[in-house]
C-alpha cells in the first residue's frame, strides 16, 4: 500500500476496549469515546459493542457521533453559537454548558433534554500548561460555589475534566477527592457526573480493580451515575503511521527524510514538543527522522537502527491514532495519509484515501 497511511489494528485496539468493558462492569460507570482525540468512524462498529457512546466539542462532532458511533451522545463545547445550538440538541441526548452564561443563555431551548454545566475544580494533573485544563486563568468551567448553587435548578448533572495523560491511580484518587470536598454539596444533588477523559486506565498494569472500587463508592456516595470520557485510553497503541525514506542527507549526523510530516500529520509532537516512537528501537545506526515539509523543525525524532536506511525503506511510527487523524491538515500540500484498517483476522483494507481534489476543495 502507498504511504503514507495510518493504519489502524483493530487486534490491539480491541485489548483496550476489553479493559473499557471489564471497568464498565465492575464499576457500574459508563464510557463515552472522546471525538476530539479519535474519530475514525470505520471501526465504530467495533467500538460500540464496549462502549456506551460519544462526547463531543462541537456541532460536527455531535452530528458524527450520533449518525456513526450510536448510542449516547453527549454535547458539549466551550462555547455554542446561536446558528448552531439548534442542531446541537436535536443530535444530542445531554447538552453540557461550560460556562453560567451560556446556561442562562440557552437552556430555554433544550427542549426537555437533560442539561449539564462544566465545573472547574481548580486542580488537574496534567505535564502540559497548554493542556491544562485548571491553568491559570481558565476559560474552562465554572468554579464558584454560590453562583452554580443558584443555578441547580436549571441542570440535572455535571461534567469535571481536570486530568491529561493520568496513569497515576493515586493522583486520580487525590483530586476525585478534592473535588468531592470542593464540590460534594452540589453532587448529592445531581442525576450524573461526568469525570471527564485523560485518565489512563489502559495502560500496562494500572490497578483497574482499585479504579472500579473508587468509582463505585463515588457513585453510590452520592447517589449519581458516573461517565467517563476515554479518548486516548480507548486506542493507545493501536495505530501506526507507515511512512517511506525519501532521501538521506547528514549534516553533523545522518538524516533520514520521510513522505509525511509532524507539523501535517503527527501536529501534537510540535505542539507539546515531544518525539515520535518506533519500535524497535535499537541498533548502531542513528538518524535523525524528519519530514518532508519546509518547516526546519519538522522532525519526527532520532532512532536508532540495525542498518543505515536508505531510500525506499519503510519506517512505522507507533502510537500515532490520538490527536492525529482529527488534526491532519493539508500544509505545503503534503500528500495526506490514508486510513488503513486491520481486520481482527489479519486482512488489511484500505477504508479511506485522499486526493489532490480534496485539497483543492480544502480551499477556495
Amino acid at each position: 500500500m502507498p504511504t503514507p497511511y495510518y493504519l489502524v489494528d483493530k487486534t490491539v485496539l480491541l485489548k483496550n476496549l476489553e479493559k473499557i468493558s471489564y471497568l464498565r462492569q465492575r464499576s457500574g460507570v459508563k464510557c463515552l469515546l472522546a471525538l476530539k482525540c479519535f474519530a475514525t468512524w470505520s471501526v465504530f462498529d467495533l467500538m460500540a459493542e464496549h462502549m456506551d457512546g460519544t462526547t463531543s466539542s462541537s456541532l460536527n462532532e455531535v452530528r458524527l457521533g450520533r449518525e456513526k458511533f450510536g448510542g449516547e451522545t453527549h454535547a458539549y463545547s466551550v462555547a455554542f453559537g446561536d446558528g448552531e445550538i439548534d442542531e446541537v440538541i436535536a443530535n444530542a441526548d445531554k447538552v453540557i454548558f461550560n460556562s453560567l452564561s451560556q446556561l442562562e443563555r440557552f437552556h430555554n431551548r433544550t427542549g426537555g433534554r437533560p442539561v449539564g454545566l462544566r465545573l472547574n475544580p481548580q486542580v488537574s494533573y496534567s505535564n502540559f500548561i497548554i493542556a491544562d485544563p485548571a491553568r491559570p486563568n481558565s476559560r474552562l468551567g465554572e468554579w464558584d460555589m454560590a453562583r452554580i448553587e443558584a443555578s441547580l435548578d436549571k441542570i440535572s448533572g455535571v461534567m469535571i475534566h481536570c486530568h491529561c495523560e493520568n496513569g497515576d491511580f493515586d493522583a486520580f484518587s487525590k483530586i476525585l477527592a478534592e473535588i468531592e470536598e470542593k464540590f460534594g454539596a452540589v453532587l448529592e444533588r445531581l442525576d450524573w457526573v461526568s469525570l471527564g477523559g485523560g485518565i489512563h486506565f489502559t495502560g500496562e498494569d494500572y490497578p483497574l480493580e482499585a479504579l472500579a472500587e473508587r468509582l463505585k463508592g463515588f457513585a453510590e456516595r452520592y447517589g449519581v451515575e458516573v461517565y467517563l470520557e476515554p479518548g486516548e485510553a480507548a486506542i493507545t497503541n493501536s495505530t501506526s503511521l507507515e511512512v517511506t525514506v525519501l532521501d538521506t542527507v547528514r549534516n553533523g549526523k545522518d538524516i533520514a527524510i520521510v513522505d509525511s510530516s509532524i507539523e501535517a500529520h503527527m501536529l501534537d509532537l510540535l505542539i507539546y514538543r515531544l518525539e515520535a516512537r518506533i519500535a524497535p528501537d535499537s541498533g548502531a545506526h542513528n538518524y535523525m527522522i524528519a519530514g518532508k515539509s519546509c518547516l526546519a523543525g519538522d522532525i519526527f525524532g532520532e532512532f536508532q537502527f540495525d542498518k543505515p536506511l536508505s531510500v525506499g525503506d519503510r519506517i512505522s511510527i507507533s502510537d500515532a491514532g490520538g490527536y492525529t487523524m482529527v488534526k491532519k491538515n493539508w500544509f505545503n500540500g503534503v500528500q495526506m495519509p490514508s486510513i488503513a484498517v486491520r481486520e481482527l483476522d489479519g486482512r488489511v483494507n484500505l477504508v479511506k484515501g485522499f486526493t489532490y481534489t480534496d485539497y483543492v476543495e480544502s480551499l477556495s
